[in-house]
């Protein structure tokens, strides 16, 4: 009876650590795909916002250079045209370094406005419209202004997303932690009971003398 009991327990205790060595192994797994989610984030950061926020500025100071350059009455047509022309080669450099990163759908459809601006730009400045020029790079500038709220937005939904993943690490973490107290405190439990039985004396039977 005592050897069934002792079975028992000991199944009991098995089954025990099983199920904590599962909980432990998914929790683990998890965290590993939440990292895993969460490098994807700040690469996207980087990659797709932060180095997009740089074009942005560049295509900036472009613009505001056209307008300028359309703007000055000491510069002939000439002049003005052989500027401008280089500010729009400038601008189709980085436009290849844009389309190189990942764009949301209404990215594209504001990117398509903005090339449709200094393409609109390009052509009225070799008509000699400087009037127009001025028209579409302030229609550019205000489709870089939605494209860098944009970037904001994006920017803020993958910080909001990192921090959920930091947020369900730490749970995990600390439901780890506890089911690795319980444990602890099960395996000194079965220590002390052992030690327990061990010093228990068995008395002596009465001397017949």
């Amino acid at each position: 009876m005592n050897d069934l009991k002792k079975s028992s327990n000991k199944t009991k205790a098995a089954i025990v650590l099983l199920i904590v060595m599962v909980i432990i192994l998914i929790s683990n797994f998890i965290r590993l795909q939440n990292s895993q989610k969460a490098n994807e984030n700040i690469n996207a950061l980087y990659n797709d916002r932060l180095v997009v926020a740089h074009y942005i500025f560049q295509y900036d100071n472009e613009l505001y250079s056209i307008k300028a350059k359309a703007l000055q009455s000491e510069f002939n047509d000439l002049q003005k045209k052989a500027a401008i022309a280089s500010a729009i080669q400038r601008i189709h450099k980085i436009d290849k370094l844009y389309l190189n990163t990942f764009l949301t759908p209404k990215e594209k459809t504001s990117f398509v406005s903005f090339l449709a601006s200094c393409s609109a730009i390009e052509i009225e400045s070799q008509n000699n419209n400087w009037v127009q020029v001025i028209e579409s790079g302030d229609q550019a500038l205000k489709t870089l202004k939605l494209l860098s709220q944009i970037q904001i937005n994006e920017a803020k939904t993958k910080l909001e997303s990192s921090n959920s993943i930091h947020r369900d690490n730490t749970t995990w973490c600390e439901l780890q932690i506890a089911l690795l107290v319980v444990l602890g405190s099960f395996a000194l439990y079965l220590l002390l009971a052992k030690k327990k039985k061990i010093r228990v004396k068995i008395p002596e039977s009465p001397s017949m003398n």
